[in-house]
């Protein structure tokens, strides 16, 4: 992690050439803006002057109100390596606050900083390990993007069965440019798709690296001539792209996670946070399943996660526990996905967590086979329930949901479930191609 000063930043502006540097922040739907300066007016960004107007984005601000600040965090300081090296552009990833000089309570990067602020009051820091998965397509003659791919790669498979192996092999070298610690990238299941795994981190700045992370590869896949989408399910019959995110807590600089008495290895506050996360999961899906078209990832038959439930030993739960102890202790919740906004995610996740060690909840007995091969009855008899099947409906769980939504605020609750709904309407009234095929010839 960096550890720059104001003096530093305006330093390497002029060392390094910097023409053009972007103040990026993040809308409540997890999309990138940003308000582009040149070094003349770094100064004034760097002392918090930069003003833009937040009633132009969704979510954000009244007209009446709309006056907002970019407050730069200089540890995000970096340079965009695919760019000129004459006239270099940087980027510095900002806090949004109001005309008083107060912290926007509806920027998503506060939302988790006060979900934090709650676990250091607790003794905790989270730790975050996501696993990225996203589709390379090609675009059409008018350079937009098609979902086709003429590729049939599978898992871990290598050129030329692997048609995006140079693109995600200039995705993982710009990433390292950029001081990310790349861990592995491979070939997932389904033809065009990928993933690559970064080193976990601190949680502000694992939600920071998430959204770096989808810049980068949009930005180099596009240098290829391809189209990387994080969209959750783009084609029928093939797996959809998760977001597998790894969490475990620290207390005083040690694992608060291991256990060496437990026969998983997990300390008691593990199974706590676990009993947490299950008990206001469907709450939580709202917001790490935030697309009309994130449960249609969530379906039997594509590894994704469909009911309630966790283990440590195989991967069709919700939770799983990875066969890891001591320092690397950690839990595995496998339905998010990556469209998730990740600040608004974590700071969920992490709440939910909280409220287990906090209340003591112990989660049900684990579910040591496979989930999918169980009858309906042998799940109900086991209290395994289901994920949300619809964004509406997990919309109805975050509405009942009194604890997550003030993990978000009342305001941005309120915005959120507006939003989301209206997607939803929006949906509902779309003509597919599905029916028509279905019903068009026969009815």
């Amino acid at each position: 992690m960096n550890n720059y000063t104001r003096e530093d930043i305006i330093r390497l502006v002029e060392e390094e050439d910097v023409g053009f540097i972007r103040l990026q922040f993040t809308d409540i739907f997890g999309t990138f803006k940003n308000v582009a300066i040149t070094p003349a007016q770094l100064e004034k960004a760097l002392n918090n002057q930069c003003m833009f107007d937040g009633s132009s984005i969704e979510g954000f601000a009244r007209i009446e109100d709309s006056d907002m600040y970019l407050y730069p965090d200089f540890n995000t300081f970096e340079i965009f390596p695919w760019r000129p090296q004459q006239g270099k552009v940087a980027r510095l990833i900002c806090d949004v606050y109001k005309a008083d000089k107060t912290p926007f309570e509806s920027d998503p990067r506060y939302v988790l900083k006060r979900a934090l602020k709650e676990a250091e009051n607790m003794g905790y820091t989270m730790d975050v390990g996501p696993e990225c998965e996203f589709f390379l397509f090609h675009t059409d003659d008018d350079g937009l993007p098609t979902t086709i791919s003429h590729e049939q790669a599978s898992y871990f498979d290598l050129g030329p069965l692997d048609l995006g192996e140079n693109a995600r092999r200039d995705i993982v070298l710009t990433l390292e440019e950029m001081g990310f610690v790349i861990e592995s990238s491979h070939h997932e299941i389904a033809p065009a798709q990928h993933e690559i795994d970064f080193r976990y981190a601190e949680a502000l700045l694992a939600a920071d690296n998430i959204m770096t992370f989808k810049m980068v590869v949009k930005t180099i896949a596009k240098r290829h001539g391809l189209h990387a989408t994080f969209m959750p399910k783009p084609k029928y019959g093939v797996s959809g792209s998760g977001m597998h995110t790894n969490l475990s807590l620290n207390r005083n600089g040690e694992n608060a996670f291991a256990s060496r008495s437990d026969e998983r290895g997990l300390s008691k506050e593990a199974y706590y946070f676990i009993g947490g996360i299950m008990k206001h999961i469907k709450a939580i899906s709202f917001i790490t399943n935030p697309l009309v078209n994130s449960y249609k990832r969530l379906v039997p038959g594509y590894e994704a996660p469909v009911y309630i439930a966790w283990s440590a030993k195989n991967r069709t739960p919700l939770i799983r526990v990875p066969s890891l102890n001591g320092s690397s202790a950690r839990i595995e919740l496998r339905s998010p996905d990556p469209s998730a906004n990740p600040y608004l995610a974590l700071a969920v996740c992490l709440a939910a967590g909280l409220d287990g060690i906090r209340n003591e909840i112990l989660p049900p007995a684990s579910v040591d086979c496979n989930i999918f091969e169980m009858t309906e009855g042998e799940r109900k008899e086991a209290g395994i329930e289901r994920l949300p099947g619809s964004l509406l409906e997990a919309a109805r769980e975050f509405e009942k949901d009194e604890y997550i939504k003030q993990v978000l605020g009342a305001d941005l609750s309120k915005k959120y479930i507006k939003a989301k709904t209206k997607e939803y309407a929006e949906y509902r009234g779309q003509v597919t191609d599905w029916e028509l095929s279905r019903y068009l010839h026969v009815i």
